[in-house]
């Protein structure tokens, strides 16, 4: 599942817009929108935030999907 993925699936389960989500966590509505697009380069410390509201974050995984 990609970061977009997620972002929109459990923003529709927590029953928001994506203002809403950019309300809750600090960051712009545009921020969102790319986020959720699967925009290739988005800042780390923003997804983290928006992540955060979902009690996850980035971090690193090898190709064959296990932790380093």
């Amino acid at each position: 599942m990609t970061i977009a993925e997620f972002v929109r699936e459990k923003r529709k389960e927590y029953g928001l817009t994506q203002l809403d989500l950019s309300m809750k966590t600090g960051v712009g509505i545009r921020f969102v929108r790319e986020l959720e697009a699967g925009k290739p380069t988005i800042r780390l410390d923003k997804a983290n935030q928006v992540l955060a509201l979902f009690e996850a974050e980035v971090g690193v995984q090898t190709k064959d999907g296990t932790e380093p």
